[in-house]
């Protein structure tokens, strides 16, 4: 294996194109801040900085580790400073919409719409160069619904469901730097301001716009689908679009009393497993009554942040998943591919890779990009060797007879494809990377079922722990350039604490332990940041008895070696990271601070785990977002 890393190592160094030849001038304007979250080499490049393995003016990772921690704070190394902003509710800027944020969680659905949603997850900044300013898109996952109201979910009511759809999505806000203090603060009203929930109109692109299994009562062309929910990772194009994935959309549908196989193949059981409600005030949301609007969702949805009157777009030839994100890298010729994972037990490794050129005139140019390509799932070989399959109709078994009358069919049914050509069942794939080198990454936060009895799948090659509790970063080198259908593959870590009695959950990190890898992140200097995910329900006992918090860690993909840069507050996730173009601010998010292992709160006690940013009497734990900065004003991670 290390020799068809070596071999391949020269070949990519120029695999992706520059910004500045796939952008048109205005929209570069907002573009140049770290196209990370996979699209590296399209970075504004730091000054004084070498490739990832050490600068010219001292090693990649130049903080000291800070220790593990279980206190309702945020933890960071010294000589930086963590300043908080746009929390949970906080207004987004809306032209005449300021509804303040009531700590009792009395607001209504109506000013939840033009507020900040519940549970930040992935983000991106769009810079406005030379001004200080820029734009600021992110993921609303899901809600808690013991916090959202005052009662909790007691009185169940068709309001309740309207507010908890309006707290789910994404935002786009507007923020700025001072320049005297070095801080930054929110812009109201913003031009560019806007909130994206469950009940927002989008559109279809690709093979299954209007294709029969989209189609319903209220949309009998199967082209116009309400609303995104369950929005976890992103990614982001070099023509200036947002990507928002749609990751555990089955769990708010209420399935029918005998679920047919294709349903079952998606999670869909009788009756409501997520524990949402919303089929009760709202019946599109049950599967059977309305069979077919699953289907319209579970797809990646592409934003134009700089046009808050565009509607979105479901991009269907990118494949139906329980997407966790979708990270753009550009090819030498100037082709979009697009690396996906999709973040449940035993699913699979995707990409997509354009049929069509990148044009240069931002989004108006590029408009239908994405609905035109080849959609291939991951296969790893127990030799170091990986092969992408082509997911297209009529190849192979992908045919009529086997349940795919077209492509259409093919991509809503993008598990049963995979599962057909052989795939390999990955151990939940979530976040996906690129680093300066061309070498592609992806978590696999953890699988604890993987060989856990005869009907489980055992382990293989590239998911080799049983019991996987502590999860594993893998990483892997293209044929030629990102459109190669083969690859070299090997495990970048084994997440682990080697303190653990069971050998297989100590792993072979090289510094810091940690356990659940979740987000990734490669910035401007070539460092690789992970983000860990340890589940409420199993933080603090078993193998993960020694860990803490969630925490993110700096790696340096040169060498392996890994420092905990960051430890945040109880009962969060460390998700989402992007930074500006100077590399000198990072924003990320904490998501859900106080969540329980029920994952719901109980009203009566909204501060029993944690009270964290606000730390008021009356108030309630608030995902919010981080913006960190070194106090000397140097490079973060420096």
């Amino acid at each position: 294996m290390a020799k068809d890393f070596e071999q391949m190592e020269n070949s990519n160094r120029s695999a992706n194109a520059s910004i500045h030849e796939v952008s048109d001038p205005a929209r570069r304007r907002l573009l140049s801040a770290g196209l990370g979250l996979g699209v590296t080499a399209l970075l504004a490049p730091l000054a004084g900085c070498s490739t990832p393995g050490g600068s010219t003016t001292g090693p990649l990772l130049g903080f000291k580790s800070v220790p593990i921690s279980s206190a309702d704070q945020v933890l960071v190394p010294e000589g930086y400073s963590v300043q908080v902003i746009a929390p949970w509710g906080e207004p987004v800027g809306l032209s005449g919409e300021n509804p303040a944020f009531k700590f009792d969680g009395s607001n209504s659905a109506a000013e939840q719409e033009a507020q900040l949603g519940m549970h930040h997850d992935g983000i991106h900044f769009f810079a406005q160069e030379g001004s200080g300013s820029g734009l600021l898109v992110m993921n609303h996952e899901y809600s808690d619904d013991g916090l959202l109201h005052p009662d909790g979910m007691a009185g169940w009511s068709a309001a309740k469901v309207k507010k908890a759809q309006a707290a789910h999505g994404v935002s786009v806000i507007e923020v700025q730097q001072d320049k005297a203090s070095g801080r930054w603060e929110m812009v109201r009203p913003s031009p560019w301001a806007r909130r994206i929930t469950a009940n927002t109109p989008m559109s279809v692109g690709g093979p299954a716009a209007g294709h029969a299994l989209l189609k319903t009562a209220a949309d009998p062309a199967g082209r116009k689908v309400l609303g995104t929910f369950n929005n976890c990772a992103s990614g982001i194009t070099p023509w200036g679009t947002y990507l928002t994935c749609e990751e555990n959309f089955i769990n708010y549908f209420k399935g029918p009393d005998q679920p047919d196989a294709h349903q079952t193949r998606w999670g869909l059981k009788k009756g409501e497993t997520g524990g949402y409600r919303w089929a009760e005030f709202d019946e599109r949301f049950d599967a059977a009554r309305h069979p077919n609007e699953p289907n319209r969702h579970g797809w990646v949805v592409e934003i134009d942040p700089f046009n808050p009157s565009a509607t979105p777009v479901k991009r269907s030839a990118l494949g139906r998943a329980a997407h966790e994100g979708a990270t753009v890298a550009v090819t030498r010729d100037g082709r979009a591919v697009v690396y996906m994972g999709e973040d449940s037990r035993f699913e699979y490794i995707y990409k997509f890779v354009s049929r069509d050129k990148i044009r240069p005139g931002g989004f108006a140019a590029n408009a239908e990009l994405l609905d035109h390509g080849t959609l291939f799932v991951a296969r790893f070989e127990a030799d170091g060797r990986g092969r992408w399959l082509p997911l297209t109709h009529g190849q192979g078994p992908l045919n009529a007879a086997n349940g795919f009358a077209d492509q259409g069919e093919l991509v809503v049914k993008t598990r049963q494809a995979s599962d057909l050509l052989g795939a390999t069942k990955m151990d939940r794939p979530e976040w996906i990377a690129v680093d300066r080198q061309g070498y592609v990454y992806c978590t696999l936060t953890n699988n604890s079922n993987r060989a856990a009895n005869d009907k489980q799948p055992g382990t293989d090659a590239a998911n080799p722990r049983a019991n996987n509790t502590m999860g594993h970063i893998i990483r892997w080198k293209e044929d030629g350039d990102f459109d190669g259908q083969g690859f070299a593959w090997t495990h970048f870590l084994l997440a682990g604490d080697p303190s653990n009695e069971r050998a297989e959950a100590r792993g072979n990190i090289k510094g810091d332990a940690l356990g659940c890898p979740d987000g990734l992140w490669v910035d401007g200097r070539g460092v690789l940041w992970i983000q860990t995910d340890m589940s409420t329900s199993a933080m603090g006992k078993g193998d993960l008895k020694n860990l803490g918090n969630n925490a993110m860690l700096a790696a340096d993909p040169a060498t392996g070696e890994v420092r905990r840069f960051l430890v945040g507050p109880a009962g969060c996730e460390i998700t989402g990271a992007t930074g500006t173009p100077d590399g000198r601010t990072m924003f990320i998010n904490i998501q859900h601070p106080g969540e329980s292992p029920s994952e719901r709160s109980d009203p009566k006690e909204p501060r029993k785990i944690s009270n964290w940013p606000d730390f008021r009497p009356d108030g309630r734990p608030r995902s919010a977002t981080l913006v960190i900065r070194k106090t000397d004003g140097g490079v973060i991670g420096s």
